[in-house]
C-alpha cells in the first residue's frame, strides 16, 4: 500500500498496476495477488486515505481549544493530510466520477465516527441526538467537494481554506443547534481541561 501511494505521488493519477509493482519492488503477477484488479488497489488506497484523515482530524477536534478553534483545527489537518498525498487523493476523487467509489466505505466511516461525536455531544448539552448523522454526512460531504476543488485549482492558500471551511462548517453547526436552544460554546476545551474522547481514540 506504502508503495502504491508513493508511486502515485510520484507519477500521478495515472500510475499503473506496472508503476505501482515497480515501486514495491515485485513483478505485477505478484501485486495481483494482494489485489485483484486496479479498482480494488484504488478501494485499498480509500481505505487507507480514510483511516489517515480519520486519525488527524480527530486529534484536531479534541484539542483543548474553543469549540470554534476545534472545528477549524479538524479542518486545518484535513486539508493538510490531503496536501502531503495530493495525487492520490486526485486519483480517488477522478476515479470516482467515472464509477464506483474507492472512498465510500472510508467517507461512511469517517461519517459514523463524526456522527457519535456529535451524537454525544447533543446527548450531553440536552438537543437533538438525532441529528448527528445527517450532520455527519453533510460534513463529509462538503469537504470532499471542497477538498478535490482545491487540489485541482489551488487559487487560494491552505490556510485561507481551511479558514472558509471551518467558518462554514461551525456556522452551519452552530445556527442549528442554537435553533435547538443549544450553545456550542459550552463545548470549549481549555487547555488544562483532558478532552472526553467519543467511540475511536485519537
Amino acid at each position: 500500500m506504502q508503495a502504491a501511494v508513493r508511486a502515485i505521488d510520484t507519477l500521478g493519477p495515472d500510475a499503473s498496476i506496472a508503476d505501482i509493482a515497480a515501486e514495491a519492488g515485485v513483478s505485477k503477477p505478484v501485486l495481483y495477488r494482494y489485489f485483484a484488479d486496479k479498482g480494488e488497489l484504488h478501494a485499498a488506497v480509500g481505505s487507507w486515505g480514510a483511516e489517515l484523515i480519520l486519525e488527524r482530524v480527530v486529534v484536531g477536534v479534541l484539542a483543548p481549544a474553543t469549540a470554534r478553534e476545534r472545528v477549524t483545527a479538524g479542518v486545518a489537518a484535513y486539508l493538510d493530510t490531503l496536501a502531503e498525498h495530493p495525487q492520490a487523493f486526485l486519483l480517488l476523487a477522478r476515479h470516482h466520477a467515472g464509477g464506483d467509489d474507492p472512498l465510500a466505505h472510508g467517507k461512511n466511516v469517517i461519517a459514523a465516527q463524526l456522527a457519535r461525536m456529535l451524537g454525544d455531544a447533543l446527548r450531553r448539552l440536552g438537543g437533538d441526538a438525532g441529528a448527528a448523522e445527517p450532520w455527519a454526512h453533510a460534513v463529509v460531504g462538503l469537504g470532499a467537494s471542497v477538498g478535490q476543488w482545491w487540489l485541482e485549482r489551488r487559487t487560494m492558500s491552505r490556510a485561507a481554506i481551511a479558514d472558509y471551511l471551518g467558518d462554514f462548517i461551525w456556522h452551519a453547526l452552530s445556527g442549528t443547534a442554537a435553533e435547538q436552544g443549544i450553545d456550542l460554546s459550552s463545548l470549549d476545551l481549555p487547555a488544562d481541561v483532558t478532552p472526553i474522547r467519543s467511540g475511536r481514540q485519537a
